[in-house]
This record gives C-alpha cells, structure tokens and sequence, in this order.
C-alpha cells in the first residue's frame, strides 16, 4: 500500500520549492492579490487542465502536472491573504512567507489525512479528469461565496474549500507521478 503521508510530502516540496525560488525572483508581490483575483487565477488554471484532457492539440508546451502545481501555490496564497489580508505593497520576506505556507499545508495536510481515513483513500480510484472537474466546481462555489461578500448560510467557507482544491491537486499529481513511472 502506497504511504500518502510520504508521497503528499513529495508533492508539496517541489509545489514549495518552485514557491521560493519565485518569492527570490519576485518577492511578495502575490501579497496585492484580492482573494477573487487568486481564485481567478486558479479557475485559469483548472480551465486549462480540462482543455488539456479534453483537447488532443497543445499549442503551449507545458502540461497537467506544473498546472495543478499552480492551483496548489495559488490555493496556499489565497489561505495566507485570508489570514493576514490584502496590503498595498509586498510585505513578506522569503523567511516570513515560507513559515506561512509551510502552516496553511500543514493545515490542509491534516484536514486530507482526516478525511483520507473516513473515506477510505477513495482518491486513489478516481481519475485525474474527475478531480479536476472536482477542482473547477469547488471554485465556482468560492467565486458564488465571494459574489455573497464570504456570507453562507450552510455551508463550508472559503478556507475549507481552498484546502479541498489543494489536496485534489496534490492527489492529481500523485496519479500523474504514477502513470509516469514504469510498470
């Protein structure tokens, strides 16, 4: 049996390293974002990666995998400017915006590993297409959220609906490491 614990780990250090590298090439300059700026970000991201599965001619020379790594640094941006709020000018040194992210994964790890148990790894029996449709409907939630000014009457925030895409995304690249390994 595959350990998930290990194989998220795997998946969230390259997610963080390509996050620090452009922290040193831009700095914080993600921190302006508004939240529906951030979402809509990801909703490209997903678009994307549907039009991807869906279409047989790529005319951009990257594929699934560095997509869903996008949705995971964008979703991981979205739950610090939740946190901390929007500023005018960047504000996080690489230290400062390294110890954020590594808490909201943590955050989000734990919420997979809890429900990874109740629903017993069911993921790993899904397809990479359905965790993307997944991803795209959890955004037109938030983007309805957002749309009711963070007001629900019943239902999950928006957090908990950022760190559901983070670990579809990470699921989906688990598979997409899989599939590229030999049999």
């Amino acid at each position: 049996m595959p350990d998930t614990s290990k194989q998220y780990n795997d998946v969230i250090t390259q997610c963080r390293d390509l996050f620090m590298k452009k922290m040193k090439d831009y700095g914080s300059a993600w921190r302006i974002l508004r939240l529906p700026s951030l979402t809509d970000q990801i909703f490209i991201k997903a678009q994307r990666i549907r039009g991807l599965q869906q279409n047989s001619e790529r005319r951009v020379d990257e594929g699934e995998a560095s997509e869903f790594v996008g949705i995971i640094n964008y979703a991981l941006m979205a739950l610090i400017q939740l946190e901390k709020g929007v500023v005018e000018q960047p504000d996080l040194s690489l230290e400062a915006a390294t110890q954020l992210y590594d808490e909201k994964v943590a955050v989000t790890k734990q919420l997979m590993l809890d429900k990874n148990h109740d629903y017993g790894e069911a993921w790993r029996d899904m397809r990479v297409s359905s965790l993307t449709d997944l991803i795209l409907q959890k955004l037109l939630r938030v983007k309805q959220i957002e749309n009711n000014e963070g007001k629900t009457i019943v239902s999950e925030g928006i957090d908990a609906n950022y760190q559901d895409m983070i670990n579809y995304a990470v699921f989906a690249l688990i598979h997409l490491s899989q599939n590229q390994e030999p049999s």
